[in-house]
């Protein structure tokens, strides 16, 4: 009696793993083995960036609030601690974004801040 091998389940298997490689140069475009390394591994890099890339944007929200509040005599640690005592609950990105598109509304809030310290 012969072995049943599974092709129909194998090779719907291995051309879900050659779709995603579609784009990929050579054989990991093309091979399923090596097509499966690659997917495989840019699935990790794709899990690892998404939450690397939330640090980053975090890092360039306080750039560009330490650089707006140095232009009006206020440093970045100072200006967010006499914003939580004041209560003022707009986050680091809504800041930065006041701070890069609506600077008068950014330096209201500066001196805000200066007249109550």
């Amino acid at each position: 009696m012969a072995r049943v091998k599974g092709g129909i389940k194998t090779r719907k298997r291995h051309k879900k793993y050659i779709k995603q490689a579609k784009g990929y140069v050579g054989g990991r475009g093309a091979l399923y083995r090596t097509a499966r390394e690659t997917v495989d591994r840019a699935g990790v890099y794709a899990y690892r960036d998404r939450r690397c890339r939330k640090r980053e944007y975090r890092a360039l929200w306080i750039v560009r609030i330490n650089a707006a509040a140095n232009a009006l005599g206020l440093s970045y640690s100072r200006f967010m601690g006499a914003l939580r005592k004041q209560g003022v609950e707009l986050d680091r990105r809504a800041l930065a974004d006041l701070a890069a598109n609506q600077p008068e509304a950014f330096s209201r809030l500066v001196e805000q801040v200066k007249a109550a310290a």
